[in-house]
Order: structure tokens, then C-alpha cells, then sequence
């Protein structure tokens, strides 16, 4: 089952990281603090490259749907991933 996380809770981790998987345009607009940026297909095809099956990461998109199919592949090959849920979008109005 998909592990999700509000942006409220999310303010109070101290274990993984928070993965972008927004545009480098968006990002770089500006971003949750901490974030890597990893853009959605770059993710998707490379996944190998950017993160492993030991951290726990914490991804988001601008709304949370993009975020949430991407942690559902990545879940499904093992990876411990958590949906942020409502994305960037969500953490611009709590902040």
C-alpha cells in the first residue's frame, strides 16, 4: 500500500530526503526546503541512478497526482517512498 504524508507532518521528518520531480524551471522558481530536484522522467527511466532501496524518500509534483503514480512504480520495485500528498501546491498554502 502507497504511504502518503501531509505537508503539515512532513515539516516534522528527520529520516530520507525530498525529491522535486518538478520541471528545473519550477524548481528553480523555487522549491520545498531541501528538495533535490529529480524531474518525473528523468526519475521514471533512471531511477537507479538518483536513489536506492535503503533511504527513504519523500516525493512531490505541483499537485501530488504525478507524485503519487511515480511512488506507486517506484514502491512496486521495491523503493521506500512516500507521497507528499496535494504537492507543492499544498505546501505554498500551509507556509
Amino acid at each position: 500500500m502507497l504511504e502518503n504524508i501531509s505537508v503539515d507532518k512532513l515539516k516534522n521528518i528527520n529520516d530520507g530526503e525530498i525529491i522535486d520531480i518538478r520541471s528545473l524551471k519550477k524548481y528553480n522558481d523555487n522549491h520545498i526546503l531541501n528538495a533535490r530536484n529529480i524531474p518525473y522522467e528523468q526519475l521514471l527511466i533512471y531511477h537507479h541512478n538518483y536513489i536506492n532501496k535503503h533511504t527513504k524518500y519523500y516525493i512531490y509534483c505541483q499537485r501530488g497526482s504525478k507524485s503519487k503514480q511515480i511512488c506507486s512504480v517506484l514502491k512496486n520495485m521495491g523503493y521506500n517512498v512516500v507521497n507528499i500528498i496535494g504537492g507543492y501546491d499544498s505546501w505554498l498554502l500551509n507556509n
